[in-house]
């Protein structure tokens, strides 16, 4: 069984790592072909990875089939159980709902295919050979700090800032079927419960659980309404100082509301935080709405995905691999690769996202 194998895999990692694992093929096939399937277009983010993926694998010469589910899960099944029948030699798979894949996960299994999980966890199952992510307790960390930057509670450097507070926050999660969501929240209120506990920061809402505050599917138009909501029943005589968002497009649908209520962008406009440096966001950083983001290169996340691709079809542990303990899946821990993140405002996303080449000048304007 190949859950058996991935405990062998661990151990001939710690021993002498990239050495060849125990029946796997010892060369690639020719061509290869390598399922990808991507959880949907409407974000900008997905599209990069998978391009950016397809490029890679391409490149290394072999062959890809790219599908995105539009966020739908039996789209999603379908696509990977049609990748599997085509002959797939290795699935890398961005789910839709990280818990939903046991089923295609089980059939890969039987017909030996290794799976990479790609920036989302593949849960419940221990048919996941690897996983390749970011740092996304860090992730949450960073959002928190800059919402603290942004308050005016702390300096850029990390020392006290000059104001006392109190500051009325609130908090939004991604979607609770996506394990990082979990990662990104936590992070991030190791950093504010604190604060909130002293007073410092007020939730008026009184929503503070992660299951209350998250937005399925990671919906801006969801994220909307919340905020909406929360505004007309929970600052009716006073203002929202901050909001902790988790994902850029979830900050668009909280701008939207706060504008559709009063807030103008200027002094004493809320503090909203973001992930991913889409685009939008990132103009919204420069025209100062939207306060931060968080850069994570998915160039280079995408590059050593196909490296790991790579070493896998070649029947070889990724040399990658730096985390084998944090990322149990509800079955078995998946040894995974980690990347780290980078917090963005209007400070510093010239330097981080125009002199890295991730943006030009001109696709900022």
């Amino acid at each position: 069984m190949r859950s058996k194998f991935v405990v062998s895999v661990i151990v001939l990692l710690v021993a002498a790592c990239g050495a060849p694992a125990t029946g796997r093929e010892t060369k690639p096939p020719e061509s290869a072909l390598v399922g990808v399937t991507m959880p949907t277009t409407t974000s900008q983010r997905w599209t990069s990875d998978g391009e950016n993926i397809k490029h890679n694998l391409e490149s290394r010469g072999h062959r890809v089939d790219l599908q995105y589910a539009e966020n739908d899960v039996p789209t999603q099944v379908k696509q990977v159980e049609s990748q599997i029948a085509a002959g797939a030699k290795l699935l890398i798979i961005a789910s839709v709902d990280g818990s939903a894949l046991t089923k295609p996960l089980l059939m890969a299994a039987e017909a030996g295919i290794p799976v990479i999980a790609y920036d989302r966890l593949l849960r419940g199952s221990p048919n996941v050979d690897y996983y390749a992510t970011f740092e996304n307790f860090r992730v949450g960390i960073y959002q928190a700090e800059s919402l603290l930057t942004g308050l005016g509670l702390r300096n850029g450097d990390g020392s006290p800032g000059p104001a006392a507070g109190p500051f009325n926050i609130e908090l939004f999660a991604g979607s609770a079927d996506d394990n990082n969501s979990a990662f990104f929240f936590n992070g991030a209120m190791s950093v504010l419960k604190p604060l909130i506990d002293d007073g410092k920061l007020v939730v008026r809402s009184g929503q503070t659980d992660f299951q209350a505050v998250t937005t399925l599917r990671w919906d801006g138009e969801t994220a909307r309404k919340r905020m909406e909501e929360i505004v007309t029943t929970a600052y009716r005589r006073t203002k929202v100082n901050g909001v902790l968002s988790p994902y850029d497009g979830i900050s668009l649908g909280i701008l939207t509301a706060l504008k559709n209520n009063g807030y103008a962008p200027g002094q004493g406009f809320p503090v909203v935080t973001g992930q991913d440096a889409e685009l939008g966001s990132v103009k919204s950083i420069i025209a100062g709405e939207q306060y931060s983001t968080i850069y994570k290169d998915t160039r280079e996340l995408a590059t050593a995905t196909a490296s790991m691709a790579e070493a896998v079809l070649k029947g070889r542990t990724p040399p990658q691999l730096n985390n084998l303990n944090d990322y149990e899946n509800g079955v078995k821990i998946v040894p995974a690769f980690l990347l780290n993140p980078v917090s963005v405002d209007k400070s510093n996303y010239h330097k981080v996202l125009v002199e890295s080449g991730y943006y030009s000048d001109d696709q900022l304007r």
